[in-house]
């Protein structure tokens, strides 16, 4: 697997399921197939981080590099809290206007942007993209990830996939 990206939180891959490698894959494919993505996390509905591609990852995926990233405070980890609290305040938002199921949402900044979709076990996939980036490119690829994750995150994969990043930290 290319570059580190997609390995849970900065973990290598090895001695996972096929299920858990082949989401790992699929994540590795959203940051190297889209252009001005800056980082990529998984979280799991009750907000715990599942999968991230850490942009201080050395291309050859043997460790951190030593400069800035550039994801949000330059971790997949913050970036993990905020998609898990922009997840809530949304659920809250659509429950109180009667809105049902939030399956996108979307923050525009001045220097980039946040999208957060919804997968079908209510974890969540934040990509954290430049200011130019083609925001219909980031959301056909983020759906095709929710199309292809939804049906393989199970309960036991997602146990696998929280266990392997507790044991990188």
């Amino acid at each position: 697997m290319p570059g580190g990206a997609g390995l849970p939180a900065g973990g290598t891959g090895y001695g996972l399921s096929h299920e858990a490698r082949n989401l790992q894959w699929l994540l590795t494919d959203v940051v190297e197939e889209v252009p001005g993505v800056r980082s990529v996390a998984v979280v799991s509905s009750d907000g715990l981080l599942l999968l991230s591609s850490d942009p201080r990852q050395r291309p050859d995926g043997s460790g951190p590099l030593d400069g800035p990233g550039d994801g949000p405070r330059h971790s997949t980890a913050d970036l993990a809290t905020i998609v898990a609290g922009l997840g809530s305040l949304t659920t809250g938002a659509a429950s109180l206007m009667d809105g049902g199921t939030v399956k996108q949402t979307m923050v525009a900044m001045e220097e980039g942007s946040l999208f957060v979709m919804t997968i079908s076990d209510g974890s969540l996939l934040g990509v954290h993209t430049a200011p130019d980036c083609d925001m219909s490119v980031v959301a056909y690829h983020m759906a095709l990830f929710v199309g292809r994750a939804g049906h393989v995150l199970t309960p036991e994969l997602r146990r696998e996939l929280r266990q392997s990043v507790e044991a990188v930290r």
